[in-house]
């Protein structure tokens, strides 16, 4: 097989297992394909926890992970071999280091590690059970192929500072408010108030205003201030929700505006 050859042909492997093209038939058949089997994967997970139903139909579970593992093991290692055509990844060594430590390349490992793990290593039960739900985050494989996610993804990486100082701010409030409810209600309630770190429970149910009424004040000051707190938490809790309902306007004004760019620019090739 000679080189431009073999070259072309991972090139043409590659670009059928990334995100497909418009007029790519094959690397959108693929896509399709690896969706439907991500969230029919998420789906067994869930159905499996129910256990008449996971007693009864084990063997299918068991043939279908079976297969979803062969499936993206396959596609695993070829990212790994084909991925020195990109540029930054492109030393024959150094390069599928540096893709293996990719956020991309972790969480494809992550979604075939549970099933190889027991395999090589003895664990205890918990663990396993444990380790069978990080199949979930195949889930996030899908980052990949759908626009949605690359869509949240992209809104949260072009916001994330401005998100950062909202959490920042989030923690300061959930720090004051726990230390200040401790020391307004330890004396009344010992056995509920136990210290900062348990009181941190009650702030968080506050400041989202969910309110669970398992941990609540008592004396009179101590209701002042979780009145206080539940007010102020509403307003606190609306800046991330803005900052990313804004970023979501934009970035899909930006994309239909470039839609119509390459709309137009086809036209005028025509």
């Amino acid at each position: 097989m000679n080189k431009p050859f073999a070259i072309n042909t991972k090139r043409r492997i590659l670009s059928t297992i990334n995100k497909a093209e418009e007029q790519d038939k094959l690397s959108r058949g693929f896509d399709i394909f690896i969706m439907v089997l991500i969230v029919l994967n998420v789906f067994a997970v869930i159905v499996e926890t129910v256990k008449p139903i996971y007693t009864k139909y084990y063997l299918l579970f068991y043939y279908f992970e079976l297969f979803t593992i062969i499936v993206f093991s396959i596609e695993y290692l070829i990212r790994i071999w084909a991925c020195t055509l990109i540029e930054k990844y492109s030393h024959p060594v150094w390069g599928r280091i540096k893709y293996m430590l990719s956020i991309e390349a972790i969480i494809d490992l992550l979604a075939i590690l549970p099933f190889y793990l027991p395999l090589v290593v003895a664990l205890d039960a918990r663990f396993l059970r444990i380790l069978r739900l990080f199949r979930l985050l195949r889930v996030f494989k899908l980052g990949r192929y759908s626009v949605a996610f690359q869509l949240i993804i992209n809104v949260l990486r072009k916001r994330k500072e401005e998100l950062f100082i909202t959490l920042t701010l989030l923690v300061v409030m959930l720090i004051l408010a726990a230390s200040l409810m401790y020391y307004i209600e330890h004396e009344a309630q010992p056995e509920v108030f136990t210290s900062i770190p348990a009181t941190m429970w009650w702030a968080i149910a506050t400041l989202t205003t969910v309110g669970y009424g398992d941990v609540y004040p008592v004396t009179s000051l101590g209701k002042l201030l979780g009145s206080f707190i539940a007010i102020l938490g509403i307003g606190i809790f609306a800046l991330p929700t803005g900052i990313i309902a804004t970023s979501f306007e934009r970035e899909l004004a930006e994309r239909e505006k470039n839609k119509k760019a390459a709309r137009q620019h086809d036209q005028k090739q025509l």
